[in-house]
């Protein structure tokens, strides 16, 4: 019998929802960027905060590269998280 409240899927489905969410979130915030009017509306669905890590310089001698990542997290990326978390729940 399974636990009440449980969630069925593994973790790898909610990190791969939770991906395709900031990804259609990305989407519409550039869409955004690009076609909403000059204004405080436009200022605040796609104002955000960019968390990031790095860079990390690698120095191999022979080869040198640097690994860094950043995050930009916003309205309109937690509306494309939700819209996926929804689909994803009606679909599976």
């Amino acid at each position: 019998m399974a636990i009440r409240g449980s969630s069925k899927h593994r973790p790898g489905f909610h990190a791969l929802v939770l991906a395709i969410g900031f990804i259609v979130g990305a989407v519409i915030q550039q869409a955004a960027r690009i076609l909403f009017p000059a204004g405080a509306a436009k200022q605040f669905l796609t104002a955000g905060v960019t968390p990031s890590i790095g860079p990390l310089p690698v120095d191999l001698g022979l080869v040198k590269f640097s690994f860094g990542i950043a995050l930009d997290v916003s309205l309109l990326s937690l509306v494309g998280v939700l819209v996926a978390y929804l689909i994803a729940r009606s679909l599976f």
